[in-house]
C-alpha cells in the first residue's frame, strides 16, 4: 500500500536523519514508529545511546574481566 503523506521539512529532515544513521529507509523509520510505537525521539536517543556505546569500547572503556565473569556466572546452571 503506498500513502502520501505531507510533513514539515524539519520533521523530514529528522526521518532522513535516523534512516542514514540506521541504514534504514525513511518508509522503515516510518514503519518502526507506527508498528512499534518507537517515536522519532525515541528512535534518535537510541542511536545515541549505540553510538556512545561504541565511541566508549572504541577508548577500551568496556566490562571489565571480572564483569563478564560475574554476569557468566549469574546465568550458569549450577
Amino acid at each position: 500500500m503506498t500513502i502520501e503523506l505531507e510533513i514539515t521539512p524539519e520533521l523530514q529532515a529528522r526521518i532522513d536523519a535516523i534512516a542514514a544513521r540506521s541504514n534504514l529507509s525513511a518508509s522503515e523509520v516510518i514503519a518502526d514508529a507506527l508498528e512499534n510505537g518507537h517515536s522519532l525521539e525515541w528512535q534518535e536517543r537510541f542511536l545515541d545511546k549505540v553510538n556512545a556505546g561504541i565511541e566508549a569500547a572504541d577508548r577500551g572503556e568496556f566490562a571489565s574481566r571480572a564483569d563478564i565473569e560475574r554476569v557468566l556466572n549469574k546465568y550458569r546452571p549450577t
